[in-house]
């Protein structure tokens, strides 16, 4: 494990196993994080493997996060299921998420520029993990000790899965229940209350919101 300086602060490389990541108190800590994260959001349950099931493997993936100016942020680590171990119609089925088109963007902006409507961005963290999943098994990655005999059955989704940005649109679909998606990109989500007309476009972890409707654009920031 190699150390770095950027803009005067010293910073620890990359690691690229768990074992250069495990020597070091800032990566433990950002593992420990992570794995903190994952089961307040109830990310799996710990079951026995049933019969004839395989269970996907998982890695640790690690990364510096800097701010605008270069200065150190934060140390990141991530579990990322290992995608290319799942078998289709074993362990997934859909993996399609709409993303917005470009030419869906740019008319956006326009049209709340021209009607004087301020525009939202939000980026949603920990998107993939919002999706609900089914019968999905996955070992337990480095560091986290469960009993014997038993594995992470996940109940929502995972980076790295290859359903996640489906399950994820899914997810975010129940909100949007009383909307209406565009018929020229379903990326673009529309309606027209009596109130006003709220406009929401996804690009999968960046969320664009507009329109006049001031009280569902509260909802959907503070949701």
């Amino acid at each position: 494990m190699s150390w770095f300086h950027r803009y005067g602060a010293t910073v620890l490389a990359e690691p690229t196993t768990y074992r250069e990541a495990a020597t070091h108190p800032e990566w433990q800590h950002a593992m420990a994080e992570e794995i903190a994260a994952l089961e307040r959001t109830g990310n799996w349950d710990l079951v026995p493997l049933p019969h004839d099931v395989i269970a996907i493997t998982c890695k640790w993936v690690y990364k510096v996060k800097t701010r605008s100016d270069g200065s150190l942020e934060r140390y990141k680590a991530r579990v990322v299921a290992r995608s290319f171990q799942q078998e289709h119609g074993r362990d997934y089925d859909e993996t399609f998420a709409r993303i917005a088109h470009m030419t869906t963007i740019r008319t956006l902006l326009a049209v709340a520029s021209v009607r004087q409507w301020s525009i939202s961005q939000l980026d949603v963290k920990n998107t993939v993990l919002n999706g609900e999943l089914c019968e999905v098994y996955m070992q337990p990655p480095p560091r986290y000790s469960i009993p014997h005999g038993t594995v992470c059955r996940l109940r929502r989704s995972l980076y790295g899965l290859k359903l996640a940005p489906q399950a994820w649109f899914e997810c975010f679909s129940m909100l949007s229940m009383t909307l209406e998606p565009s018929d020229h990109d379903p990326a673009l989500i529309v309606h027209t209350f009596p109130r006003g007309r709220p406009l929401l476009l996804l690009y999968f972890d960046d969320m664009l919101i507009t329109g006049d409707d001031s009280q569902f654009i509260d909802f959907v920031k503070k949701w």
